[in-house]
């Protein structure tokens, strides 16, 4: 009777290594649109109350396009 034993090693680490650029572009892209001050400014208004956003004349369904209203047109 014959036995047969096949050891293929460890797929996942090497799937993990050449993963790993990827993984730190993302990372990185997701950072720099963090960082954006026009995110920040979406971030802050999203913080408000809905009376707050109400004084100044914005709902919120429309704070992003408030915020990118220079940049694109709807």
């Amino acid at each position: 009777m014959a036995h047969t034993a096949l050891h293929i090693g460890d797929s996942s680490a090497l799937l993990h290594k050449i993963a790993a650029p990827f993984n730190a572009i993302g990372k990185a892209m997701i950072r720099l649109a963090e960082s954006n001050s026009r995110m920040q400014e979406v971030n802050y208004l999203n913080g408000l109350t809905d009376a707050e956003l109400n004084k100044r004349g914005i709902k919120r369904s429309e704070i992003a396009h408030h915020v990118f209203k220079d940049v694109y047109y709807v």
